[in-house]
């Protein structure tokens, strides 16, 4: 039996849900698509400036769950801007 998921509090907000690189149609880019707990985790580290073990608290899970979904955010947006594929910030 798989262990529940535990919920994370989440804040993050975006005014966007898309980000692309200027002068291509989204309609021909590839997409990758960024999870609201890894705009919360980047939010939390880079935007309010916490570290991780009280970022990790402020989402309410571990710190090494937190470090996992941050480096995942890293991850996606670093293809992104080194292939030229667009963001999508989805749930």
């Amino acid at each position: 039996m798989v262990r529940p998921r535990l919920r994370r509090r989440i804040r993050f907000c975006p005014r966007a849900s898309y980000f692309k690189p200027v002068g291509i149609p989204l309609r021909s880019l590839e997409v990758v698509y960024l999870t609201t707990e890894e705009g919360e985790a980047l939010r939390l580290k880079h935007d309010k400036g916490l570290n991780q073990t009280q970022a990790a608290k402020e989402m309410n899970t571990s710190q090494s769950t937190f470090q996992r979904i941050l480096r995942s955010a890293y991850q996606k947006i670093a293809t992104a801007v080194v292939e030229g594929k667009a963001i999508r910030l989805v749930e």
